[in-house]
């Protein structure tokens, strides 16, 4: 009789325990750290599926009522939006996530919160130019800067973003004319990831580029030489700050549409946004925290604080298919 007991109680704290399936393109140190902590606070154990988001999305569709899915992450508003359009995620209900993320890093509907976000912003070489040379994306493709400009692929998920930014900003005969001069300035062709762009500077190539602002804090800490050689002599700036704010994307989470363990799958999205897990992406991924009970990470406060721009995260998402057209026409590879 006692032995059964035991037993039983043993099956219960397994049931008490439960378990969160989560499917995400994220794939930071920082997230295994804070699955961790999330399984250590409440006993539910995570169980991840880690892949490029069109395959993510793929998956969930072809899987349907049968997805073991629970909550879905990715890292931009566009990959956000088209599972929402595809119907692959439900409203989630919970008061803490509405108190700790503030409406405009959130979907309207509530199909998606906000857990970090990103700006897209200038590192530069002071010695070839000064910041007073600096200002919008719009004057980067002004003739001066021809020869200087570094960025990666149009078909890179940051600058699909950054030129459907543009669309909802400037309308799609601007953003077209601003294409083709940008490419004019490349320093040359298209290639690489965002650090890639800074590294080049530092060898000799171009003097300004567009990337992603924690790939800059990433390099604070690396050990690569190069990347210590980048940190220590570029600069950064944070374009358009009187004229709508700087562009910002935003990494999420929702609950899948048909998630088994909904409540585990609340309270993941509740941990994620708490001062504890916002403060450990911020201080390893070097991203900003949505929840403003966090502190970003020392060397990103050194950046000084700037304005983001509200435009909405949907409107922009709207307009990724227009982006890559504009892309294409423009020649940027």
């Amino acid at each position: 009789m006692k032995k059964l007991a035991l037993t039983l109680l043993a099956s219960s704290v397994l049931l008490a325990q439960g378990v969160v399936n989560v499917y995400t393109s994220r794939h930071y140190d920082s997230d295994k750290i804070v699955f961790d902590a999330f399984t250590a606070k409440t006993g539910i154990k995570v169980n991840l599926v880690q892949d490029k988001i069109d395959p993510l999305i793929a998956k969930l569709e072809q899987e349907g009522k049968d997805t073991s899915a629970d909550l879905f992450m990715t890292v931009g508003a566009g990959d956000l939006y088209k599972a929402k359009s595809k119907g692959l995620l439900q409203a989630y209900s919970s008061k803490l996530v509405d108190e700790k993320v503030p409406a405009k890093f959130s979907d309207k509907d509530k199909t998606w919160a906000g857990v970090t976000y990103r700006a897209r912003v200038f590192v530069y070489d002071p010695k070839q130019i000064s910041e007073k040379e600096l200002s919008t994306y719009a004057a980067l493709a002004d003739a001066k800067f021809k020869g200087k400009v570094l960025t990666r692929s149009s078909t890179s998920s940051y600058n699909r973003h950054l030129i459907a930014f543009m669309i909802a900003k400037d309308g799609i005969d601007k953003t077209q004319d601003w294409a083709n001069k940008l490419v004019s300035n490349f320093a040359r062709d298209p290639k690489g990831n965002d650090r890639d762009q800074a590294k080049a500077i530092v060898s000799g190539t171009g003097a300004v580029a567009i990337m992603n602002s924690y790939y800059l804090g990433r390099m604070s800490v690396s050990k690569d030489p190069i990347e210590q050689e980048v940190f220590k002599n570029l600069k950064i700036f944070f374009p358009n700050q009187n004229d709508g704010g700087t562009h910002i994307n935003i990494s999420g989470a929702g609950i899948t549409k048909y998630a088994k363990n909904v409540k585990e799958a609340t309270a993941l999205m509740e941990f994620l946004v708490s001062k504890e897990a916002q403060e450990i992406l911020a201080q390893t991924n070097f991203e900003f925290p949505v929840n403003s009970e966090a502190s970003p990470a020392d060397v990103v406060k050194s950046w000084g604080e700037f304005k983001a721009s509200e435009i909405d995260f949907n409107e922009i998402a709207k307009n990724l298919e227009e982006a890559q057209v504009i892309a294409d026409k423009a020649m940027w590879k």
